[in-house]
């Protein structure tokens, strides 16, 4: 991974979404995903960098992500579909094997708060973690559950891309930092 440069923020990264949807792919239905996770990172003061849609099939899926990690510069791959138990998910098998440094924490906590929702959250497959540069995170094809996966771990989203980049500063939690605890 590239050394850190002082002047990184996590609002320098670009992030990407990757919709992973055979109807979305075929314009059989409208993706409603990339519009609810806009609204989200513009609250955030965010914006996404790029889109795309794929359908639910391994090639392509995995084609896209190495796409985008290849570009060589830091970014968030956000996925949004193909993370459940139908016989055409496929996401987390497309994303696994690409994995260098597998993040299982973020899947973790995206399904503890989705079981606060749903019970139905246990079902998700997604997973987290770099292919290279670039941390991807497979996150629900439903619109609301996407947006309340990525509300889940945003902030630990944005602090691992500046850790992953060679940060050696102590991690201290955004609400110490606001209330001055150490």
């Amino acid at each position: 991974m590239p050394a850190a440069d002082k002047t990184t923020t996590p609002s320098s990264f670009p992030i990407a979404l990757l919709v992973i949807s055979d109807r979305a792919y075929t314009q059989a239905r409208q993706d409603l995903c990339q519009a609810a996770i806009e609204n989200f990172l513009q609250m955030k003061g965010r914006s996404l960098h790029s889109t795309d849609i794929v359908p639910d099939e391994i090639p392509q899926i995995q084609q896209a992500l190495r796409n985008l990690a290849d570009s060589g510069t830091p970014m968030l791959i956000l996925t949004a579909g193909g993370t459940g138990v139908s016989p055409r998910d496929r996401t987390p098998e497309a994303t696994r094997p690409l994995l260098d440094m597998e993040i299982p924490g973020l899947p973790e906590a995206m399904r503890a708060a989705s079981m606060k929702v749903t019970p139905y959250a246990s079902l998700s497959r997604g997973y987290a973690g770099f292919i290279g540069a670039a941390l991807v995170v497979n996150l629900p094809g439903s619109p609301k559950a996407a947006v309340e996966n990525l509300e889940a771990v945003f902030d630990a989203l944005e602090h691992a891309m500046i850790k992953a980049q060679g940060d050696m500063s102590d991690c201290v939690p955004k609400a110490a930092k606001k209330t001055g605890a150490s």
